[in-house]
């Protein structure tokens, strides 16, 4: 089992800028990829950025430019620097992890995070 506790979110005016953490722990082997979706009620999940363990990084073409990714595997950590943030990306921003349970896993289990609220004011 792996839990996560991501935190950073708020309110914010358009062109402001916050930073989220996701932090693992529990019974971890070896996480492969971190990253946050962030979900609108009533619209799909959509995915906003990744990170593998060795540092390569996905964005959304939204956000390309504008929020960073980083990633301290000591501490278990992701963090989603978010710059010039707009009303539209306004959302729960949802922490997860693909997480192997052992050597020789052939299938990574999902985690998520409990979601943090960002809310971008005009």
């Amino acid at each position: 089992q792996v839990q996560l506790v991501e935190s950073g979110g708020g309110l914010v005016q358009a062109g402001g800028s916050l930073r989220l953490s996701c932090v693992a722990s529990g019974n971890i082997f070896a996480i492969t990829t971190m990253g946050w979706f962030r979900q609108v009620l009533g619209k799909e999940r959509e995915l906003v950025a990744s990170i593998t363990t060795s540092g390569s990084t996905n964005y959304a073409e939204s956000v390309k430019g504008r929020f960073t990714i980083a990633r301290d595997n000591a501490k278990k950590t992701a963090y989603l620097q978010m710059d010039a943030l707009k009303p539209e990306d306004t959302a729960v921003y949802l922490c997860y992890v693909n997480h192997l349970k052992r050597a020789g896993d052939w299938e990574s289990t999902r985690y998520w995070g409990q979601g943090t609220q960002v809310t971008v004011s005009s």
